[in-house]
């Protein structure tokens, strides 16, 4: 018998992390290789964590709730192999890999909120803590056996030592601040009649990526206005027809998004992301768009839109929907995003600014669409119109390609017709 390791797989592009939301097995199960073993939620993705090998759960290390990262221990399970290994020798060895790993270092300073947290609480100095995660990162479990231990150094009253080594900020698609202090919320109390939500797995996870979004990416904003009465005319003469025969309906949307992808094409620019030393242009243009179930947000992807008609569109939003609302989306689904489209627009919305979808360069927002009285030949006449915000990274983008990115999706909008714009 040999005792292996079930780590944390790496459940999407860009995620670092994922929260252990139900453990399907308990220790003494014994499960085959590719059995689900546990639940796991990012702000990407649910899915289910296979074992990576047959044999009997000895023991689970990871905590449903907590989140962990990538590569950490979740689990130890004994498996039946030819060479004999005790209990002992495998925990020896992992001991030995730990040290290894913690001589890199390269992760020493890549503190989880939880961490950070739970130092600023029990005034620990997380320079002193030694990590025994990879690359020498502080797990929240190292920061539980000082506390168990009565602590260290505190950040209170022990004088910090005397260092050349200043932290730095590096932009890079793995960007992590060497460290977040999160801020005291004890002010905040809860009055009579006042409901506590625990902040926990998909919302955790999104608030996250959402300040590291507006943290590291310095954004800009822009919004122009389309006469969108030809597209309304020309989809709703087209939109029964279409229903009957495809069983699906043809949406506003799969039209901006065939609009943006031959705009993505014309100015790939936008299709980018800042990689620190250097920005990578996609050559694929792979369109995230948010799709809401209950209270929880996915962002699924359509591959490949600019090979796609517009009833090829349509088709993949309703089948990206449909796994949406029946929670059986994938991983594979929710990869390789170049830029996201947000149909604000469901919701009434007329006017937003987006935060990017980190690492993507930019974001758009498609507005609702309203009729307003517009002045054509010294005339006034009711036309559709809608609003398009974009928010841009600035270190990739400037207004003047972005501009030029805005109108041409305005131009093709605007002379959308039967006769240049084919839904097969």
């Amino acid at each position: 018998m040999a005792i292996e390791k079930i780590t944390m797989p790496k459940l999407g592009e860009s995620v670092t992390e994922g929260t252990v939301s139900n453990w399907l097995v308990k220790t003494g199960d014994f499960v085959n290789k590719y059995d689900p073993i546990a639940e796991v939620m990012t702000d990407k993705v649910n899915a289910e964590v296979p074992s990576s090998y047959a044999g009997t759960i000895q023991e689970i290390v990871a905590v449903e709730g907590e989140a962990i990262s990538v590569g950490e221990l979740m689990c130890y399970i004994e498996t039946n192999q030819t060479e004999q290994k005790s209990v002992q020798q495998s925990h020896e060895s992992f001991t030995t890999a730990t040290t290894k790993n913690a001589s890199d270092n390269s992760m020493k300073t890549r503190y989880s909120p939880a961490v950070s947290k739970l130092a600023q609480e029990n005034n620990i100095d997380l320079q002193q803590v030694k990590g025994s995660g990879r690359g020498g990162r502080i797990t929240r479990k190292d920061i539980e056996t000082v506390i168990a231990n009565g602590g260290i150094a505190t950040l209170a009253t022990d004088k910090p030592k005397e260092t050349n080594n200043k932290p730095s900020m590096t932009s890079s698609v793995d960007y992590k601040p060497t460290m977040w202090i999160p801020p005291n919320y004890e002010g905040i109390k809860t009055n009579e009649g006042d409901k506590e939500i625990s902040i926990t797995g998909i919302r955790k996870t999104i608030a996250q990526n959402m300040v590291r979004s507006m943290t590291e990416i310095p954004h800009a904003w822009m919004m122009i206005e389309v006469d969108v009465t030809n597209l309304v005319r020309y989809r709703n003469s087209q939109k029964d027809a279409f229903k009957q025969n495809e069983g699906y309906n043809l949406s506003y949307f799969a039209f901006f998004l065939n609009a943006v992808a031959k705009a993505l094409k014309q100015f790939p620019q936008l299709n980018s992301s800042w990689a620190g030393d250097k920005i990578i242009q996609r050559k694929e243009i792979n369109l995230s768009i948010a799709v809401a179930h209950d209270q929880e947000l996915f962002v699924p992807v359509l591959k490949n839109v600019d090979e796609k008609s517009i009833k090829g569109i349509a088709k993949e939003i309703h089948s990206l929907a449909n796994k949406a609302r029946t929670g059986s989306l994938s991983q594979k689904d929710m990869e390789g995003g170049t830029f996201t489209v947000n149909n604000t627009g469901s919701f009434g919305s007329v006017q937003s600014m987006g935060v990017i979808n980190y690492p993507q360069a930019a974001i758009l927002q498609v507005e609702s669409i309203v009729k307003r009285p517009v002045i054509i030949n010294d005339m006034f006449a009711a036309r559709d119109m809608v609003n398009l915000c974009l928010s841009l990274d600035h270190r990739v983008l400037d207004g003047v390609i972005c501009g030029q990115f805005m109108s041409h999706i305005k131009e093709i909008l605007e002379n959308i017709s039967i006769d240049t714009t084919p839904i097969y």
